[in-house]
């Protein structure tokens, strides 16, 4: 006779814990309560000046507290709730950039939200209102997620690169691109992911492979972005070895309240 073995107390009470949240960003979507957290890029070269930011969605329980997207992201991914927030996080974005026509901005995205009728819907209104967004929108989507459907993700690349919107590939190096999808993916930004950024400063191996990749990136003409650049160290180091932009709390962290300084968009990928 097989013996069950049942949950421990703190197995079950995660379990209750990711539900609950899980229950809480469901309401939160429904009710729109989302908002953009900004984080700056700035050029390597000038790095005191802000090349793009980062709008990353953020959602509030009842009380006002943000929860962090780590604790609910991979859950909704699959779910309609998931492409929801896609195109809140793209509606705030569009609003963003017509209130601050000198700023470029890029907005996350699921390679299954690409498709959802609901977004398109969104950008499309977006941008008749402010055409001059397209050429200040800029959309990451993760590489883990462009492999799921990697001829939906080319396919959609090409029709809205027509309007003059950029594409970012997220975290690179955290997944298995095949490499001949870059070259038809045809991105026109690569960040680098955080794994090969910490401590580059002192680390020979991440040298190395960052150099690899800014190589891969340049031939397959990419500007390349430095993720999680912690240090003044670090940031020399990039610098050094030829990445384009860099973005990490060494030159700020997320925030809902962004001093949005002038910037002038015809500089940004110069």
């Amino acid at each position: 006779m097989r013996r069950t073995i049942g949950s421990s107390p703190l197995d079950t009470a995660v379990q209750t814990r990711d539900q609950n949240i899980l229950q809480i960003v469901e309401d939160a979507v429904q009710h729109r309560e989302v908002c953009l957290a900004f984080q700056p890029i700035v050029h390597a070269q000038r790095q005191d000046h802000v090349a793009i930011y980062e709008g990353l969605i953020r959602v509030t329980d009842p009380t006002g507290r943000i929860i962090p997207a780590g604790q609910f992201i991979d859950a909704i991914e699959e779910r309609e709730s998931g492409r929801l927030l896609d195109c809140l996080a793209l509606e705030h974005g569009l609003r963003t950039l017509a209130q601050n026509p000198d700023i470029r901005l890029a907005i996350n995205l699921s390679a299954r939200s690409i498709g959802y009728p609901k977004w398109r819907k969104v950008l499309e209104r977006g941008l008749s209102r402010d055409p001059s967004a397209a050429e200040r929108l800029i959309l990451e989507i993760t590489e883990a997620s462009a492999m799921l459907v990697p001829e939906l993700v080319v396919q959609a690349m090409r029709d809205l690169q027509r309007l003059g919107i950029s594409f970012a590939l997220d975290d690179f190096g955290a997944g298995y691109t095949a490499l001949r999808y870059l070259r038809e993916f045809q991105f026109d930004i690569l960040k680098i992911d955080g794994q090969f950024i910490r401590s580059i400063a002192t680390d020979p191996d991440n040298q190395v492979l960052t150099r690899a990749i800014i190589a891969i990136a340049q031939q397959f003409d990419m500007f390349t972005v430095a993720e999680f650049v912690e240090s003044a160290p670090d940031a020399f180091a990039l610098k050094d070895l030829g990445v384009d932009f860099l973005q990490g709390y060494y030159f700020g962290a997320p925030t809902v309240d962004p001093p949005w300084r002038p910037i002038t968009a015809k500089n940004v990928m110069h």
